[in-house]
């Protein structure tokens, strides 16, 4: 079948779609999207309405969602407790543009499951959280240097992103590969670094590049020994895990955390919490030249609040990181037989944000085993066909990231993941029939 085929065929079945993005591309600068994850060629579909694990775009095609508002939705779309918390505070206010219970409430549950956030402050989004954790680690320590791992993602801003992105200006930040800890500790031997900072997970949204557990409990004895404030970036792995994140799961207790994305149900929020001796630095009765002034707007504005006193309220029990842990192990074990019935060397790993591989390994379908967590170039690789793979499974009613990633939620049922794992070998089957998949560069 030549390459075109697919794009054609998936242009008859999105008209609405076509004339949506078509008007799009004459708004958006950024080719017609407002994020960069929702650019596809020719387009991503426009959606409707969602519901538990499905949404619905405007041409009537219904997708099973592995997108999930970038994993916010754990819960999957529309949960009952979110709806009706969200209608009951809707008719109370929006924001008061003062102090509220909700606020206090949605504070206790998170500390309650993540104790070392022995003070909590809330923000609009995952990036200004963790914007505000430099600041108070360099008031903190006197010192001006951020320490960042290669890859770990914490936003777009000029001292979170790649210092080599274009237009940045972060003269202060060193990035060094992971799993390093001898340059890890000659870096922080120079007593230089205010922040050390550390993606949950792994890099690449929660775990593309995996962690070493060993080297991660390393890593913290190696800031407490030469003063460095240590931040765990919990935006994704925040309360999927565990009710305690991916910091509980692998036994760790940072300075600081950043939480986003499930912690507010789906509406947008940041978090940051940590140490009391570093997080009352914003506290007024702080010397004037240390003391520091949070303002925000939507800081826990009363309908986010009730969204996220309704999710925490879900997560605190343990249930919910168990049911999507169980999916994400299903989708595994399935996904990973496909693969190997049809030679194709790959492997999907992780948890409950399930990342697709394409390269050498030794197949053990049934096994967790992850693919060589040091190489990151191999562990990137393949994007093209992973976009081509994006594309086959939206033409089949399966929405993912890209083709790199499913993001799974306690919507999600075993017959969703059989449906998936259909389309993700009809995928493969007609990518191989196309040519835009050769199993021969895959080592």
């Amino acid at each position: 079948m030549p390459e075109e085929n697919i794009v054609e065929e998936y242009i008859r079945a999105h008209p609405k779609s076509q004339r949506l993005h078509s008007r799009a591309e004459k708004l958006f600068a950024a080719d017609g999207a407002t994020h960069a994850a929702r650019v596809l060629d020719p387009f991503r579909p426009y959606i409707t309405h969602a519901k538990g694990s499905r949404k619905w775009d405007g041409d009537g095609n219904e997708y099973i969602d592995y997108v999930l508002g970038h994993g916010a939705l754990i819960l999957g779309h529309s949960h009952p407790d979110l709806v009706r918390a969200l209608q009951q505070q809707m008719a109370k206010g929006v924001h008061y543009g003062d102090n509220h219970e909700l606020e206090v409430e949605w504070a206790e549950l998170i500390k309650s499951m993540m104790p070392s956030m022995e003070r909590i402050e809330f923000f609009s989004c995952g990036q200004e959280a963790n914007l505000m954790g430099i600041r108070l680690a360099r008031i903190f320590t006197e010192r001006r240097k951020i320490l960042r791992f290669e890859g770990n993602f914490f936003g777009w801003a000029d001292e979170l992103i790649a210092p080599t992105a274009p237009g940045i200006i972060a003269d202060d930040v060193v990035v060094i590969p992971g799993h390093d800890l001898n340059q890890l500790e000659a870096e922080l031997a120079k007593k230089e670094y205010a922040i050390l900072m550390v993606e949950g997970g792994g890099a690449y949204m929660g775990g593309q590049i995996p962690w070493d557990t060993d080297f991660v409990r390393a890593l913290l004895d190696l800031t407490k020994k030469y003063d460095t404030v240590c931040l765990i970036d919990e935006v994704v792995t925040g309360f999927r895990d565990s009710p305690g994140g991916w910091q509980a799961t692998v036994g760790v207790t940072p300075d600081l955390t950043t939480l986003g994305k499930a912690v507010g149900g789906g509406l947008g929020v940041g978090v940051l919490g940590g140490r009391a001796d570093i997080m009352d630095i914003l506290k007024r009765r702080t010397p004037a030249q240390q003391f520091l002034r949070h303002s925000g707007t939507w800081n826990a504005n009363p309908l986010t609040a009730a969204a996220g006193v309704a999710a925490c309220r879900l997560y605190k029990g343990g249930e919910v990181q168990k049911r999507v842990n169980y999916l994400g192990a299903y989708l595994r074990e399935r996904g990973n037989l496909a693969l190997k019935e049809r030679g194709i060397k790959g492997r999907l790993y992780s948890r409950s944000i399930v990342h697709f591989y394409l390269g050498p390994i030794d197949y053990e379908p049934s096994s967790d085993t992850l693919p060589p967590t040091r190489d990151v170039p191999k562990l990137l690789a393949g994007m093209p066909m992973k976009i081509r793979l994006c594309l086959h499974l939206l033409h089949r009613g399966v929405s993912t990231m890209l083709g790199r990633l499913f993001i799974l939620s306690i919507a999600h049922t075993e017959e969703d993941i059989d449906q998936t794992v259909k389309a993700f070998g009809d995928s493969l089957d007609a990518m191989m029939a196309e040519g835009t998949l050769d199993k021969a560069s895959l080592g």
